[in-house]
């Protein structure tokens, strides 16, 4: 991976001075704040991909992989799979295809719904995943690029971003226990 150049200026930061001096005050942190997410996902996904070539997957396949090495055996229908990665069902059918023609995983008949499939992780798609998610612990996920306390910040910043977006709902009082 060819190291990038250091800007002698935050190129956001310009923006945001651009901006207000066109006049756009109200819109300038909006605007900062949007283009710094953006191009903080794509500094993570740099990272994410050159962790993940070594194994041949990108992060959606590696996503699909590893949702179903979650599960107790390695299945599960394709509709959840669908609402659990947020992604358009299209999205999904592709990545899957791939991982099927690899060997990572199968289709087989829902047991009782005929319309629908359910996938399945095979052993060679289990082995690789482990590996892979052993690649993205050490070289992304263990060290984010932030300090502890600001990883956490962040994520409770962004999962009111997304709630409130209506990306999920908190979940249901569970009931007590007799």
């Amino acid at each position: 991976m060819a190291a990038t150049r250091r800007l002698p200026v935050d190129p956001i930061a310009e923006a945001k001075r651009q901006w207000i001096e066109h006049g756009w005050d109200t819109a300038a942190a909006g605007m900062t704040a949007v283009t710094s997410i953006i191009r903080a996902q794509q500094l993570m996904f740099t990272r994410i991909d050159a962790a993940l070539k070594p194994f041949g997957l990108s992060f959606a396949r590696y996503e699909m992989l590893r949702l179903l090495g979650f599960t107790r055996e390695g299945r599960m229908p394709m509709a959840s799979a669908i609402a659990r990665l947020q992604v358009h069902p299209t999205s999904v059918t592709n990545t899957v295809d791939r991982l099927a023609r690899d060997g990572l995983v199968s289709r087989e008949p829902h047991p009782t719904d005929g319309r629908a499939a359910m996938l399945v992780l095979t052993e060679a798609g289990r082995a690789l995943v482990e590996r892979a998610t052993i690649a993205l612990n050490t070289e992304v996920f263990e060290q984010p690029g932030l300090a502890e306390e600001d990883t956490t910040e962040l994520v409770r910043i962004i999962a009111r971003l997304r709630k409130d977006a209506g990306d999920f709902a908190d979940p249901r009082p569970q009931p007590e226990p007799f």
